[in-house]
């Protein structure tokens, strides 16, 4: 069985690897920039496997409103058009966007529209498929905080059969149905990560219309049943959120092992290692005395390494020899004491914007039924972060005239993203310095904590 393709998602080819007409390819810029300033990493399994002709209908889980499908926008290597929920073409500037992306409206009754209007849009996906294009829908049907996917809607099963069908016309096509599953560290922390899982392609194949000249009943919750458990097999699902969260404690333990100061375990690994440690629990449900004692023994020692303000990747420091970790830290204080006076302008100017972001993200938290944080976060973000920098510039050109009120607006930008790095890098560094104070300092108890690591890495490696 050959091994997935992982594969970070690099700004170069979000942005430039691109085609299509120069206003879609600067909102694909723009969306790009924003998304991966918002998250830390972004990375794709088997995105290579899509195929770049064809008829494609891509299905998601849909656990973060907007950003699920604008990652997917990035992310695919082939133009696509979203559904969409119908409230979001009300919205003046938002309707232009998604007119420029071709997006289809989906009318549903949770938003008290008239679903009968969703015949135009199944004609319409016909129609772009019949002529190889590709369409990307959330079966689940609304955006939500529940830790496992929600029912699916028929909706994907009957533009696909609709499609393949023929139905109205004797044409017949070859389409694929991909599930894409969306794996997030965190949905709405600023510099959190992501992770898109490109499943196997479901084959479909056509069927006999019913007596009202649709897709029989049967065929659809078939196809529906399928698609639901293809998007079983690329996302993360658990009873709880708590049974997620200590999924994720027991996979910064066990990933920790080896990770070092340059090394980072792909996102795909915390994937595999969280939906095979949820299988394991529900798996000894009946008998989860052993279940309950692991959780108990990661529980506590994150407890005390949380106390000496460390995290389970940084007692790995113990891999590297003495100089290396001297010129690792020489290295990074010189950088941040180098770019130091761009971080505090750039911490300064674009402090109230991040904050005023904050806000706004914890009061709208929702859109009609669908969860919106993350999505509210990043468009004040677009909106406040270029205000700033608007704003400096007016400022300088005021007293020191147009020219370098011009140059203080990339400057202003510049110093932002200074601000941002620096501070991640000495948060990082912060955590790597405490380990070796540690371990110069108590290194016992560093030895007692390397060594209590090291048991549970290999409990935990029979449950992941």
């Amino acid at each position: 069985m050959r091994a997935p393709e992982i594969k970070e998602l690099r700004f170069g080819d979000m942005v430039f690897n691109r085609r299509g007409r120069p206003f879609r390819r600067l909102i694909h810029a723009v969306v790009s920039i924003s998304l991966r300033l918002f998250f830390r990493r972004i990375e794709t399994i088997n995105v290579s496997e899509v195929p770049y002709q064809g008829p494609v209908i891509f299905v998601m889980n849909h656990p973060n409103g907007l950003i699920d499908p604008s990652l997917v926008f990035v992310a695919l290597p082939r133009k696509a058009s979203f559904l969409a929920k119908s409230t979001l073409f009300k919205i003046p500037l938002l309707r232009r966007l998604l007119a420029v992306v071709e997006a289809l409206p989906v009318y549903r009754r949770i938003d008290d529209a008239d679903v009968e209007q969703n015949k135009s849009t199944f004609e319409a996906s016909h129609f772009l498929l019949k002529r190889g294009g590709a369409i990307a829908l959330f079966p689940e049907g609304i955006s939500h905080n529940s830790p496992k996917l929600l029912p699916m809607k028929t909706g994907a099963a009957r533009i696909a059969l609709g499609a393949i069908s023929g139905f109205g016309s004797e044409a017949r096509i070859d389409l694929k149905v991909i599930p894409v599953g969306l794996y997030y560290t965190s949905k709405t922390r600023f510099r959190s990560e992501v992770l898109l899982f490109f499943g196997k392609p479901l084959e479909v194949l056509p069927v006999e219309p019913d007596e009202n000249g649709g897709p029989p009943r049967e065929a659809v919750r078939e196809l529906t049943d399928r698609i639901e458990e293809a998007l079983l097999e690329v996302t993360v699902n658990a009873e709880s959120g708590v049974e997620i969260d200590t999924a994720n404690e027991a996979a910064n333990l066990f990933l920790s092992v080896s990770e070092t100061m340059d090394l980072e375990e792909p996102l795909a690994a915390r994937f595999d290692f969280v939906r095979n440690y949820l299988s394991e629990l529900d798996s000894a449900a009946d008998d989860s005395i052993e279940g309950d004692e692991i959780t108990g023994l990661v529980s506590d020692y994150k407890k005390k390494l949380r106390k000496l303000g460390l995290e389970p990747e940084n007692l790995s420091l113990s891999k590297h020899p003495y100089w290396y970790v001297f010129k690792h830290f020489i290295l990074h204080v010189m950088l941040l004491a180098l770019f130091l006076p761009f971080t505090i302008v750039g911490v300064v100017l674009h402090l109230p914007a991040y904050e005023l972001t904050r806000f706004l993200g914890s009061r709208f938290r929702k859109h009609g039924a669908d969860d919106i944080v993350s999505t509210v976060k990043i468009i004040s973000g677009l909106v406040l972060m270029p205000l700033t920098w608007i704003v400096a510039g007016f400022v300088v050109g005021y007293f020191g005239g147009v020219e370098l009120g011009l140059a203080a607006m990339p400057v202003a930008a510049i110093c932002g993203y200074s601000a941002m790095r620096s501070l991640e890098s000495l948060t990082d560094l912060r955590g790597w310095f405490r380990a070796v104070m540690l371990f110069f300092r108590k290194r016992d108890l560093f030895i007692q904590l390397l060594l209590e690591r090291r048991n549970l890495h290999k409990r935990l490696k029979g449950m992941g």
